[in-house]
């Protein structure tokens, strides 16, 4: 654990710019859940990283906005029992979330029109449809 997160072939997160709290998870445990500090927090300064390409850091400040604290993203793993599979648990989901941050918007989208065959399709079925509830009804028309 020592090394870096390998986030992308250009970008390596070093150890040293991660932070880890520890706290009391709630759930099950027993007496341990008690006495162990087992939650982890796992926090990577994303706006004052020096690791990071600037083209990368715009791109990935821009969508996480709304999960950075002061350019700070926090992961949370309190799912396993033991302290060392949260911290496990939290850098696979920080690696994660920062892949999904710096990748390449996908291609636009180009507007197609439907064929002349397609809409003449679709105003048929619309025709047969209304004849249809026209044929359903017993009043006098």
């Amino acid at each position: 654990m020592d090394d870096g997160l390998r986030v992308t072939d250009r970008w390596v997160v070093p150890a040293g710019e991660l932070r880890e709290r520890f706290s009391r998870s709630s759930g099950p445990g027993g007496q341990g859940v008690n006495t162990a500090d087992s939650r982890v927090e796992l926090s990577f300064d994303l706006a004052g990283s020096p690791s990071i390409p600037e083209s990368l850091r715009t791109r990935a400040l821009d969508r996480l906005a709304g999960r950075l604290v002061d350019g700070v993203l926090t992961i949370a793993a309190s799912e396993h029992r033991a302290q060392l599979a949260n911290r496990e648990a939290a850098r696979e989901r920080l690696v994660s979330m920062l892949r999904e941050a710096v990748a390449p918007p996908p291609p636009p989208r180009r507007p197609t029109r439907p064929s002349r065959a397609a809409k003449e399709r679709r105003l048929a079925e619309k025709k047969r449809r209304g004849q249809r509830k026209r044929d359903r009804r017993v009043d006098g028309e």
